[in-house]
């Protein structure tokens, strides 16, 4: 039986010192509902919170492997026991690289407890642990509707954090947009803009593309968990998720007019290039004739005369001015 790859989590290597030891798991409780929120939580973390809440070792596992597609599993024994898995993928922008990459966040929402394992940093997350954290009317604001409404509120600042890239992207396309029509050297330079913007938008559409149904299973897997009717919230959360595939639909249908206007605009300069130098040539070659013929070692009329150098010269200049005569009575200039 041949051996399976074995999956590669974020644990360190076996062998490896940290540099310094992690702060223990932080969480908040209050009126009866526990959040915990950990940011790329070791086998061990991951495996105490398991041991804990009851998770099944498969949900372990892909919270500590490294990419997961968006996904909702719902565990339910009855009406109050069980809970709700769920792999979410939002923008994170990679300074190091210079591009989007998809920051994946496991939720694992119970009747009483709310836990957010995010595999990067995802800031509105954090913040709004420490608003909570810092702030009690507020925490009694979100807790005491139930782990269902703590996580809308999760979500609704993750899908909130997400525009403001929307309007980056926007930002950089009217910028090319307003500069397409000038022409010039920046033509090609704006190949390069182009190139960037593209692959924003292509990044974007590949976080949200899967995610799009995913929202509607974990809209309807934690109804069980809200003690009031929050349909309509949730409801918002998917707008808003169609909300920016449409906007990346404009974005790319924009993108891609802008890089058919460019290269256009390219080729066109590249064109009077031509142009210019297509006259140049054609207005040279009976030149380059009159001048091979007048240097044969033959004599003709005016031989080794000044009169006929003039002459010479003077057919040329007629046959240039008859040649540009011609091309602009053709409409060729």
């Amino acid at each position: 039986m041949p051996n399976l790859p074995r999956i590669r989590t974020r644990q360190a290597p076996t062998g490896m010192v940290q540099a310094a030891s992690r702060p223990p798991i932080a969480e908040l409780s209050q009126d009866g509902v526990t959040w915990i929120h950990l940011e790329a939580p070791s086998h061990d973390e991951a495996q105490q919170l398991a041991d804990r809440f009851g998770w099944h070792p498969l949900d372990v596992e892909d919270v500590l492997s490294r990419r997961q597609r968006p996904k909702v599993d719902v565990y339910s024994e009855n009406e109050t026991v069980g809970y709700l898995f769920a792999v979410l993928h939002f923008p994170v922008f990679d300074a190091n690289v210079g591009r989007l990459n998809a920051g994946e966040l496991d939720v694992f929402v119970g009747p009483d407890y709310l836990v957010t394992l995010p595999a990067v940093e995802l800031k509105p997350v954090s913040r709004l642990f420490d608003r909570c954290g810092n702030n009690e009317e507020l925490r009694h604001q979100l807790f005491s509707r139930g782990s269902g409404r703590m996580l809308y509120e999760v979500l609704d600042d993750l899908y909130d954090y997400c525009f403001p890239i929307l309007d980056k992207i926007n930002l950089k396309l009217t910028q090319i947009d307003e500069e397409v029509d000038e022409l010039g050297p920046r033509a090609k330079d704006r190949v390069r803009d182009i190139h960037k913007v593209k692959q924003e938008i292509i990044s974007y559409r590949k976080i949200v593309r899967p995610q799009r149904p995913t929202l509607r299973l974990l809209e309807r897997g934690v109804e069980r968990f809200l003690p009031e009717e929050l349909d309509l919230y949730f409801d918002d959360i998917v707008d808003a998720s169609e909300r920016i595939w449409d906007l990346l639909d404009n974005f790319k249908e924009v993108v891609e007019a802008l890089e058919d206007t460019n290269e256009s605009l390219i080729s066109h300069q590249q064109n009077d290039i031509l142009y210019v130098l297509t006259i140049f040539t054609v207005v040279m070659l009976p030149l380059t004739f009159l001048t091979g013929l007048f240097g044969m070692n033959v004599h003709f009329p005016g031989f080794n005369t000044a009169t006929a150098f003039y002459v010479t010269i003077g057919l040329m200049v007629g046959t240039i001015g008859s040649m540009l005569g011609f091309f602009r009575w053709k409409r060729w200039l």
